[in-house]
Formats: C-alpha cells, sequence, structure tokens
C-alpha cells in the first residue's frame, strides 16, 4: 500500500494514542480551516501518511485472521476427535456392561455354595476359571476406559483453550479492519477535499502502472527457476486492483501478492511483510538479484519484489494496481532472498 512518494516513518507504531492525538489535531486543522485554503502538500503528506497507517493495520488484520483461520481448523480437528473419542468410549461401556451381565448370571451364588449344589463340578470349574478370565478382560477394559476418559478429558480442555484464543482473534481481525478502514475513509475524505486538478493529478499518478519510466527488463534475469516462476507469477498480477487483506487472484495487498507470486514457485511465504522480512536469509540491496524481496520502513509495513535494473513489482495501495515502480520508492529496510 506503499505510495511511489518517499514516505517518511510513522509514528504509527508508538502506541495508539500517539497516533489517534495526530489524527485528532490533523482533523481538528482541517476543521477551522477551509479545506481549499489548507496547504496542498500538508494535504497530500497527510493522505501519505494515512495510507501507511492504514497498511500498518492491513499487516496486523493479516496476521490476525491467518491465525483465526488456522485455529478454526484446529477446532474442527479437535472437535472430530473429541466426537470419536467418545463413541469409543461409548463402545467400551457397552462391551464392560456385557461383560458384568455374564458374570453376574455365571456367578451369583458363592463358589463353595455353588461347587456343593452343582450337579457337575467339572462343569462348574470349567465356567469359573472363565470367570477368572473375564475377571482380568474386564479389569483390563476398566484400565482402557480410564485412560480414555481422560484423554477426552484433556482433549476438551485443549478445544475449550483454542476457542477461546480464537475468538480473542476474531475481536483482533474486526479491531484491525475498523482501523483500516477508518484510516482509509479519512484518506478519501482529504483527496476529495484537494482542487480539483490537484486531485486528478494525484489519482493520476496513483494509478500509473510506471511502465513508461521503466529501463528494458529484458536483461534482467532471475538467478533461478524459482526467482523466475515468482516474477511470471508477479508480472501477471500488474493491473490488478489493490485489494487490503487479499492474497489474489482478483486482487492483492503488499504482502498477499509475494505470497501468491511465490506460491506459483512452489515456495510458502508466511502471510505478513514482516514476516516475510525473515523467510530467507538478507542480503544488501546493491547485492538484490531478481526476485528477492524488498521491504520498506522500519516497521517492515510494506513489501515488494525486486525485478531488476532497480525496479520492483507491488501492490502500492487503494486506488493504484499492482505495478512497477523504483526500488527506492521508500526507504529500504531490507532486502530478502528466499
Amino acid at each position: 500500500m506503499g505510495s511511489h512518494r518517499r514516505l517518511a516513518p510513522s509514528g504509527f507504531n508508538r502506541g495508539a494514542g500517539a497516533a489517534l492525538c495526530a489524527l485528532s489535531a490533523a482533523a481538528a486543522a482541517l476543521g477551522a480551516v477551509p479545506a481549499s485554503a489548507a496547504p496542498r502538500t500538508d494535504t497530500r503528506a497527510e493522505v501519505d501518511r494515512l495510507y501507511q497507517q492504514a497498511e500498518e493495520a492491513t499487516q496486523a488484520y493479516d496476521k490476525a485472521d491467518e491465525q483465526a483461520g488456522r485455529l478454526r481448523r484446529e477446532v474442527n480437528d479437535s472437535q472430530d476427535r473429541i466426537a470419536r473419542q467418545q463413541q469409543r468410549i461409548n463402545t467400551m461401556r457397552e462391551a464392560l456392561g456385557s461383560l458384568a451381565g455374564a458374570q453376574y448370571r455365571a456367578g451369583g451364588l458363592d463358589p463353595t455354595v455353588a461347587l456343593l449344589f452343582s450337579d457337575d463340578p467339572e462343569e462348574y470349574l470349567d465356567r469359573a476359571s472363565l470367570l477368572d478370565r473375564i475377571d482380568v478382560r474386564r479389569a483390563g477394559q476398566l484400565g482402557a476406559l480410564r485412560s480414555a476418559m481422560r484423554e477426552l478429558a484433556q482433549e476438551r480442555a485443549e478445544a475449550a483453550g483454542k476457542l477461546a484464543e480464537l475468538e480473542h482473534s476474531r475481536r483482533a481481525v474486526a479491531s484491525h479492519k475498523a482501523v483500516v478502514e477508518r484510516k482509509l475513509a479519512q484518506a478519501r475524505t482529504l483527496l476529495n477535499a484537494l482542487p480539483t486538478e490537484d486531485r486528478a493529478a494525484f489519482e493520476h499518478a496513483s494509478r500509473g502502472d510506471g511502465r513508461a519510466d521503466l529501463a528494458d527488463l529484458t536483461g534482467a534475469l532471475p538467478p533461478d527457476a524459482r526467482a523466475a516462476a515468482a516474477i511470471a507469477a508477479a508480472r501477471s498480477a500488474l493491473g490488478k486492483p489493490y485489494v487490503w487483506g487479499a492474497s489474489g487472484p482478483s486482487g492483492f495487498d503488499c504482502s498477499g501478492l509475494m505470497q501468491w507470486s511465490y506460491a506459483h514457485a512452489g515456495i510458502h511465504l508466511p502471510r505478513t511483510s514482516q514476516e516475510q522480512r525473515y523467510a530467507g536469509h538478507q542480503v544488501p540491496l546493491s547485492q538484490a538479484q531478481p526476485g528477492d524481496l524488498v521491504v520498506y520502513r522500519s516497521d517492515a509495513s510494506h513489501v515488494a519484489m525486486y525485478v531488476g535494473n532497480g525496479q520492483v513489482i507491488h501492490a502500492p495501495y487503494p486506488g493504484a494496481p499492482v505495478r512497477y515502480d523504483p526500488v527506492g520508492m521508500m526507504p529500504v529496510s531490507s532486502v530478502t532472498r528466499p
């Protein structure tokens, strides 16, 4: 979601309170001064800051959403295991009930009295031996039942913990989503307050694909087949819209584009730009090769793919499609080779 303009690092990560205070001050200033009288450069800088803050919130949203999805799958798996374990316990209980009934029917009298009154002592002794074996078998099944019930209780406790964690992740997703939407709405309000010609110039810069400024990229050869496949996928996404929280194929945010492109090379990247920063070994910018991930800003809130000749492909921000831009469009914090 990064702009093609150079952005100063935002104070968003210094705490929500500082960010909200800054935004409140900006809103108060805009309310006190007519939009047409506000300095145009200040307004455009504020739009850039809002886009950056929205991107930081988008990466937090992506992480929380990914975690919620993982927990949802784990909870479903746990529920399936609990159902199977409960069925197993029910079957064991039925088997124990049958054994207990057989023992009662066969051994209801005291053994000595039963032997005295038996018409066939040898048959009785055979039955008594069978009862001993039944007792041993029942003891084993009782032990297995106790063990199964302990496992079931543990599985239920773990599932309850995962459900609580899932609910926490759901709330985090909703919170980050609200932040993103609020930042983007504020940015749009500021853009709409610009004079028509300034707004048109801003939108034109945001929507341009950057190809007219490119050097010939045909000489920038990827170092291996995996990088070539990732670059080919990223190039196939040129012109697709920026959609925050999306990872293709019809729309992307910055880290979603990188994850989707490298998936076409058989490599699974983490979902967020902060995690992608460490999804390989880091190299100096001067040694960047096509296919490397270029991570921007000190908080690693934006990521692009280097394609050679000083250019990257990335998903910039709402209103700007997937496009080429100069690698130095923003402060580079690191370069990672997956």
